[in-house]
């Protein structure tokens, strides 16, 4: 092994703040450590990808922003995420607790009216 750093290293104070935020008492916090890593890495990646294209297109910008959306992708809202429990029902479909609540809380942001 040699003294050379990888390029996608992470520096120590990340480490240490990745490791601050984990909950270090779970069993599970190789795994929470080891998934942070492994986002930042992937996001560094993602940056230094759309920084190359940047000479390949006339407008870079837009193709950045596309890479970065299909790469990263937001999550359904909760409102997308109530629209779909509603529209895969059954006859006789009767939600799960973790349903209902997403059901609930979509409900509940809806304005007063």
């Amino acid at each position: 092994m040699t003294d050379q750093q990888h390029p996608i290293t992470p520096s120590p104070e990340f480490v240490e703040q990745w490791y601050d935020a984990i909950d270090n008492q779970s069993a599970s916090w190789k795994q929470q450590l080891a998934t942070r890593a492994a986002q930042w890495g992937a996001d560094q990646e993602l940056e230094a990808c759309c920084e190359h294209i940047g000479d390949w297109f006339a407008t870079p910008e837009y193709r950045r922003a596309e890479l970065r959306a299909a790469r990263r992708p937001k999550p359904p809202s909760l409102k997308q995420q109530a629209l779909a429990l509603v529209e895969q029902h059954e006859d006789g479909w009767r939600p799960a607790p973790k349903d209902w609540d997403t059901i609930r809380r979509a409900l509940e942001a809806l304005p007063n009216d």
